[in-house]
């Protein structure tokens, strides 16, 4: 593998047992970084099955903590001498200043410094965190990134499509250091982004590759497409299907590993079942619920359920992606704009969380007629 690689993955291609090998194979410190706490604790997980335990020059925390513990308390100094007293997560633009016809005004970064990065607990917005990285980088004349390259010679980035804004900056400054960088992620799956700066927005919704090519050409990063292309959890009808929702990119392929092909499940394919027939689905193959969101008890909602596998799953759909299985329209025009129909990557998502089969709860008359791949539940077949 070269020094700096972007490996492409498909859904359930095995990208954490990647990681984790690679990181065991090390003998010199390595980090991994990944977006949600969740994917960490995986992370964790899989190099205890592989290993039994982590072995002591491997780090895996989220990119939150990461900015945190090395981009800002070592050199936070730089450019404020008040304490920094953690993170406050947000999932919109802080910093609003006052609300003016219907619409959030914000505070500055000139001249209100303290009120654009931080609430009055002094706790600095997650959307601002990379910036703040960024920052402290240019007033230490580059330290902060010399500094973390010299403790960690290999920083392995999981999920790396949900990076954004300021973020890509941070890996665009890494590049250009000594150590090496392997980032792993899907494009398709960008069901979270980090913040919605403005800086490089035209690399969002999982544009990493492209952002690779135009904004770091000569910075020795090589873009593998083929390691990670094959699925070892979805059976082929998944891949067909769920590959439909992302025709510009190539089809996902199902492998043909015997270990992961070896199955005695009669029940394969994407269903639809009338809500009559859900108990009598649930007796045929036990799946797991999802629901797009709200999802209760032993239930998952499509986000969260990211990174896991099911061998077969049952779906509470949106009204939107009902209309998807009968149109098979990604696109819709609102306000002569061409707008995705439903949220393509969370379908996506849930959708590649199945090994066997896919029900999508829907109560239709008995002569709709739907895309390819899709089947009607009937109990007695």
């Amino acid at each position: 593998m070269n020094p700096n690689t972007l490996m492409i993955a498909a859904a359930g291609a095995g990208k954490t047992t990647f990681l984790a090998n690679e990181a065991l194979r090390q003998t010199s410190e390595v980090l991994i970084t990944t977006y949600t706490e969740a994917n960490e604790e995986e992370i964790k997980r899989k190099i205890l099955q592989l290993n039994k335990t982590i072995p002591p020059n491997i780090t895996v925390q989220t990119w939150f903590s990461f900015l945190i513990q090395h981009g800002v308390k070592p050199y936070q100094g730089c450019l404020t001498t008040e304490r920094i007293n953690g993170m406050c997560f947000v999932n919109r633009q802080s910093g609003v200043r006052t609300i003016s016809n219907g619409r959030p005004i914000f505070y500055s970064e000139d001249g209100q410094f303290d009120r654009y990065y931080f609430n009055t607990d002094r706790k600095i917005y997650s959307d601002k965190l990379s910036k703040l990285v960024f920052r402290c980088n240019e007033k230490s004349n580059g330290n902060v990134i010399d500094r973390v390259s010299r403790i960690y010679p290999h920083i392995y980035v999981d999920e790396v499509q949900d990076l954004a804004g300021y973020d890509l900056e941070i890996l665009k400054l890494l590049f250009a250091e000594s150590c090496t960088l392997l980032l792993v992620g899907d494009p398709r799956q960008v069901t979270y982004l980090t913040h919605q700066d403005k800086r490089f927005s035209q690399y969002k919704d999982g544009k990493i590759e492209q952002f690779i090519e135009k904004e770091c050409s000569g910075l020795n990063c090589t873009i593998d497409k083929e390691t990670l292309k094959k699925s070892h959890r979805n059976n082929a009808e998944i891949c067909a299907f769920s590959s439909r929702l992302y025709p510009d990119f190539p089809a996902s392929e199902s492998c043909t590993c015997i270990e992961c092909r070896q199955t005695n499940s009669s029940h394969t394919g994407i269903f639809v079942v009338k809500p009559h027939l859900i108990s009598r689905y649930v007796e045929t193959c036990q799946p797991v619920i999802l629901r797009y969101k709200e999802a209760i008890g032993s239930e998952w909602n499509f986000g969260k359920a990211k990174g896991l596998g099911f061998d077969h799953i049952l779906i509470y759909p949106t009204d939107t992606f009902i209309t998807y299985l009968h149109n098979g329209r990604l696109t819709k025009t609102v306000g002569g704009k061409t707008k995705p129909a439903f949220d393509i990557a969370k379908y996506y998502v849930a959708l590649t969380r199945a090994r066997y089969s896919v029900g999508i709860v829907y109560d239709y008359d008995d002569s709709s007629i739907f895309i390819e791949g899709v089947k009607k539940f009937d109990p007695m077949s």
